[in-house]
């Protein structure tokens, strides 16, 4: 499948595996490389820069594909050094970078500098017109479909990304509510250059989960997934399991709720012993709502082969419709 963004990145289908929080580890990125898309490291799952050095290494071990590494920049009362990734993530030999929340002048001009191709993940059109005139190669645009953080607008990929497509000069790449065939030939048909998925692929046999978080959430459907942080206005989807529902509470209360009241129920460290130690109602589970379209747990090889072929099937199908009623259409014309 060949498109702009499997040229950029140098990779045979149009289908990468977002940055995720505690599951974009080496086995999950090489295995979705080593099946034709592109896989990703999280950079800050790693406890420090020297951390993703090794964990980078471990991958280019398990692979001889191209993979990404994911830096996502964020507000925080104790943010990471983001300028010691980026250099490490250079240092590496990693050509490929997704980046996304804010992007500083000196990392995003590191990054160019160095000649990586950057995949920068918004929620909206002008934010994507932003950082597209800071110098990104691709925008991951990301629905209000997706897990983690779709901003403010509450824009659904339907809308979200042909308003992208058509208004971007360089690829799109549609992420939020894609997990089979069918959805990746709807993005594609809506002029997007390729596909970006994190929860279909921490439900495959490769991701760094516990069984039992991903059989909870193979059981699940769309309707079960919540927004938390909403008051906050760092809105975003997870799970609705007992955590996620306590911090809904409590944001809804009168007077609402900050953060302080919150971090003790949000925290990183809980949500990861629940993804490890599969203490599945413990900790916050980022999850889209394409859970509703999820209910097997493959290898990402599997599931790679089986969307390619979904999808060129579900391609042809939409065209056949287009195409029968021209060719009536000719037929009763000669006849008459």
């Amino acid at each position: 499948m060949k498109t702009r963004i499997t040229e950029l990145l140098g990779i045979r289908y149009p289908i990468i595996q977002g940055g995720m929080m505690w599951v974009g580890r080496a086995e999950l990125a090489a295995a979705v490389s080593n099946a034709g898309g592109l896989g990703t490291l999280t950079a800050l799952t790693q406890p420090s820069p020297e951390a993703l050095l090794e964990e980078v290494q471990r991958c280019r071990a398990m692979t001889d594909a191209p993979f990404a590494v994911n830096l996502t920049i964020l507000p925080s009362a104790a943010p990471p050094q983001y300028e010691d990734y980026a250099r490490a993530i250079v240092e590496s030999g990693v050509r490929i970078v997704e980046t996304a929340g804010m992007q500083p002048e000196a990392i995003t001009e590191l990054f160019k500098s160095k000649g990586l191709a950057i995949v920068h993940k918004c929620t909206s059109v002008r934010h994507a017109l932003s950082a597209q005139r800071r110098g990104a190669d691709a925008i991951s645009i990301d629905g209000f479909e997706c897990a983690g953080h779709p901003g403010e607008d509450d824009v659904p990929g339907l809308i979200l990304i042909p308003a992208a497509c058509a208004r971007l000069s360089i690829p799109v790449v549609a992420s939020g509510g894609i997990a089979n065939g069918r959805t990746m030939a709807a993005a594609l048909a809506l002029g997007a250059d390729g596909v970006n998925m994190g929860t279909r692929f921490m439900l495959t046999r490769e991701a760094p989960v516990h069984e039992s978080v991903k059989a909870a959430l193979v059981q699940a459907s769309e309707r079960d997934t919540t927004l938390i942080f909403r008051g906050l206005r760092n809105t975003a989807r997870v799970w609705r399991n007992p955590v996620a529902s306590a911090v809904n509470e409590l944001e809804q209360r009168p007077q609402g709720a900050t953060f302080d009241d919150l971090r003790s129920w949000v925290a990183g460290a809980r949500g990861r012993r629940a993804l490890e130690q599969g203490s599945v109602d413990d900790g916050l589970i980022w999850a889209g709502q394409c859970l509703g379209l999820i209910d097997d747990v493959p290898t990402c090889a599997e599931l790679i082969a089986r969307m390619v072929s979904e999808c060129r099937l579900a391609l042809r199908r939409a065209t056949d419709l287009y195409s029968e009623p021209l060719q009536l259409s000719e037929s009763k014309k000669h006849h008459a």
